[in-house]
């Protein structure tokens, strides 16, 4: 699982999402207590949309970080992108669905052109792809100079008081939400999602990373006892 490297993850990350489509708005408010929605909320007031602005939002799922946007910023038009149809199938039923379009797309080669987008987020995108350097770098390609990157995932529980608690959950709570939530054809993705969060860079690496790839004025913010993260710059 948070093990697997190359196709074979990115094979295995896709096939997860569209296993786990249908419940998958209910597990991230239950795993997060909620808390998801304020994320999504800070994410689309870093891009710093206008009207009329055009938003590419990465590993869309379901839309959220999308419908968002559409909330915050009437008249921003979105396009949702995602190798998961399965996600966004479930995402173009929900009532703003019309209201974004939807791509199916590969992160590390996007299929649009340069300098399209005046913004592009993504939520939970950069724990699972395969190269973290080059979905950057094509972010950068598909924005207009001056856009906004705006990046929102979990980052490893850092030392603390609280990080057994952190632990706790990550190891044995989430899991059984997800067996009981999900099924068992989830139950494996409710295992992955967590050890990918302790595997993946801490917040100041992706900081750097962003920097080295061509973003510049990085800035990021933590959330949750710094086992979230949302991170942006400009092209």
């Amino acid at each position: 699982m948070a093990h697997l490297q190359g196709k074979e993850r990115a094979d295995y990350v896709q096939d997860m999402f569209d296993r786990i489509a249908a419940r998958y708005n209910l597990m991230n408010r239950l795993m997060t207590g909620g808390q998801d929605i304020l994320w999504r909320r800070f994410v689309v007031q870093q891009a710093r949309l206008q009207p009329g602005d055009k938003l590419l939002d990465l590993a869309t799922g379901t839309g959220d970080i999308g419908f968002e946007a559409l909330k915050q910023v009437p008249g921003v038009e979105v396009t949702g992108a995602d190798f998961s149809l399965g996600m966004m199938v479930v995402g173009k039923s929900l009532p703003r669905g019309r209201q974004m379009s939807w791509t199916g797309a590969d992160a590390l080669q996007l299929p649009f052109a340069d300098n399209t987008f005046d913004a592009v987020t993504s939520g939970y995108l950069v724990r699972n792809v395969i190269d973290i350097p080059r979905t950057i770098k094509e972010q950068l390609r598909v924005l207009k100079p001056g856009g906004r990157i705006v990046i929102l995932d979990s980052s490893p529980p850092p030392p603390s008081l609280v990080r057994p608690f952190i632990e706790i959950h990550l190891r044995y709570v989430i899991p059984t939400l997800g067996r009981l939530i999900a099924g068992e054809q989830g139950a494996d993705a409710y295992q992955y999602l967590p050890a990918s969060t302790q595997a993946f860079k801490t917040p100041a690496e992706l900081a750097q990373i962003m920097r080295s790839a061509g973003v510049r004025d990085v800035q990021f913010k933590t959330f949750t006892f710094g086992t979230m993260a949302v991170h942006w710059g400009e092209k």
